[in-house]
Formats: structure tokens, sequence, C-alpha cells
């Protein structure tokens, strides 16, 4: 069952990892523990691309029905300076960094909303037996803060449908955060890696704080 499209951030409980405590959770439930330990959980399993569609991921809806799509929505979060909203959600003014490249920008038209995981990765590692409305509820995460984010339209054109072992944000800086946050969204989401996925990964951590990932589980 999937994690609705809005709800609840706190989850039912929390249980620690390893994969035993993990495998008694359900959606709702929070995982918490050391990022290196959340990534050793991650099940190891080749991919597959095969049936991929964009259009089977429905995104950039409107869940609460304020007027605002998924993407607009984001663009609110994520903002370091306020835009003016004015009717249909149409948004002007503001400023939102982009932690890819380390740019700020002042036009929202400038920014893509990246899913931090893409949906083609996604679909690779679990979500091609999911149901229709689960890949909707994931497209359009607004319950994990990590799962979309705000960035140039160039670094995210950049990384296209890549994974860590063929792409890493050009701000060197930012690397420990994106694959902590790339193994909380797995985490969440209940998807796997693959063999090469994992020891970029693994490679990538082993030079960042083993900083804690708390995740509510979506499935």
């Amino acid at each position: 069952m999937a994690a609705g499209l809005g709800g609840d951030r706190r989850g039912r409980g929390s249980f620690p990892w390893p994969a035993p405590a993990q495998a008694q959770a359900a959606p709702g439930d929070r995982v918490a523990a050391p990022v290196r330990e959340a990534l050793a959980a991650l099940p190891v399993q080749a991919e597959s691309r095969d049936g991929y569609e964009r259009n089977k991921f429905r995104h950039w809806v409107d869940a609460d029905r304020d007027g605002c799509s998924t993407r607009a929505e984001v663009l609110k979060a994520e903002a370091v300076d306020a835009p003016q909203q004015a009717a249909n959600c149409v948004l002007s003014g503001g400023r939102w960094y982009s932690p890819y490249d380390d740019v700020y920008f002042t036009a929202p038209g400038a920014l893509d909303i990246d899913h931090l995981v893409p949906l083609a990765e996604s679909w690779d590692s679990g979500a091609s037996a999911w149901t229709a409305k689960e890949r909707e509820a994931y497209a359009n995460d607004l319950n994990e803060p990590r799962a979309l984010i705000a960035v140039s339209a160039k670094s995210n054109r950049s990384k296209a449908d890549q994974d860590p072992t063929t792409w890493q944000p050009p701000a060197t800086g930012y690397r420990c955060q994106y694959a902590t946050d790339w193994v909380a969204v797995k985490t969440r989401w209940g998807l796997s890696i693959d063999p090469a996925e994992q020891t970029a990964l693994t490679d990538t951590l082993s030079q960042c704080p083993n900083a804690p990932v708390d995740v509510t589980l979506a499935r």
C-alpha cells in the first residue's frame, strides 16, 4: 500500500536497523540508522528498464486541490526568499538555491523539480511492480522533503535518469548530502540498488560523516 500524497509525517513508531527490525515495519512507521547501516540494509539486485514509460508516473498533480501543483508546492517550500503567488498559483519573484551546482536563481522558470531518485531509476529498482497509484504517490512525494528538490534546469538535465554510478552533483561539497538523501529515498520506498550503485554509494559515503537517516516508510 502506498503512502498518500498528503498526511502525517510523524509515522506510527520508530524502528532501528538492521533488516530484522525493518522487516517488521509497515507503511507509516519510522526507521532510523546511520547512513552506512541504512545503505547496507538496502536489497542489492540487478535492474531492468523493460516497459518503462515516464507517463506511467502521473506527476505534478494538485493533491490537496489548492490550485498549486506539486512543482509549485516544492518551489514555495524551498524558496530562500518567498515568491509572490498570483491566481492559478503563478509564482513570481522569490529566490532559490540550487545545491547541485551551488547557484542562486530569482526566476522560477530557471528551475526544474528533480526527483532525487529519478522516475526511471525507481522503475528499475522496484516501481515496475507497483500500482499506478503507488507510482503517482512516488512522483508527487511532498511528505518527504528529500524526494523532490528544486535545482537548476542545467544540472537536472545533465543528471537526467542517471544514478550515482555515472552522475554526481557538480558542487562537490553537496555530494555527501546527495548520497545520504539517495539512501533515504530508496529506504522510504523499499527500492533496491544494483551492485555498481552500491559500490558508488559506499565509496562516496566512506568519505562522509556517518549521518543519521530517519525516514517514514511509504510502502
